[in-house]
């Protein structure tokens, strides 16, 4: 009999350190997709508030408490993170996305630059700010990218492009390891 062995969608790809960079797995399970039906927006906010303390998030932003996160991810949706969904019934639309997207740290100094260099997006601390949140490109690969800290970004892709994810976030990572050692 065949025995199925789970792995997380970056096994034995991550972490990868290139200078003063990290790229490493997050697996902040489980991760439910929530989409409040028309009209049930606030309600949808103060059930998730009473129940874990976090409010459904404004466009581009990102709530979280004690390790609990909901993550912008498009027009009237977010993404819980860390935490079962409370009951929702008749007020949203709940999927269960656990395994479906890779999730990935990018942290360090010099983060910012790296993602200059794959996302369309001005991710300078001064315009995109902690818990910022942007649906974007990330070289050819549709992407959410947050701003968990002064020099990190949480960045998730479809599972399946976790490969390509990992391939060009190190080797812009080592782009640019390789032009600071030589202006040093």
């Amino acid at each position: 009999m065949v025995e199925l062995i789970a792995k997380s969608a970056c096994a034995g790809h991550l972490p990868v350190t290139i200078g003063s960079l990290t790229l490493s797995e997050e697996t902040p399970n489980p991760v439910t997709s929530i989409a409040p039906f028309k009209g049930q927006a606030e309600a949808v906010s103060e059930r998730l508030e009473s129940a874990l303390g976090v409010k459904f998030p404004a466009p581009n932003r990102s709530t979280s408490k004690s390790g609990v996160r909901l993550v912008w991810s498009g027009q009237g949706r977010a993404l819980l993170m860390g935490a079962a969904a409370p009951d929702l019934a008749g007020l949203a639309a709940m999927t269960h996305q656990s395994d479906a997207n890779a999730i990935v740290t990018l942290s360090g100094d010099g983060a910012e630059d790296v993602l200059a260099r794959l996302v369309p997006v001005d991710l300078r601390a001064a315009h995109f700010k902690r818990g910022h949140t942007a649906r974007t490109l990330l070289g050819h690969m549709s992407a959410s990218i947050t701003r968990t800290g002064a020099d990190s970004f949480e960045i998730m892709v479809f599972r399946a492009m976790a490969g390509t994810l990992v391939h060009e976030l190190t080797e812009a990572m080592e782009s640019l390891h390789a032009r600071r050692s030589h202006l040093v």
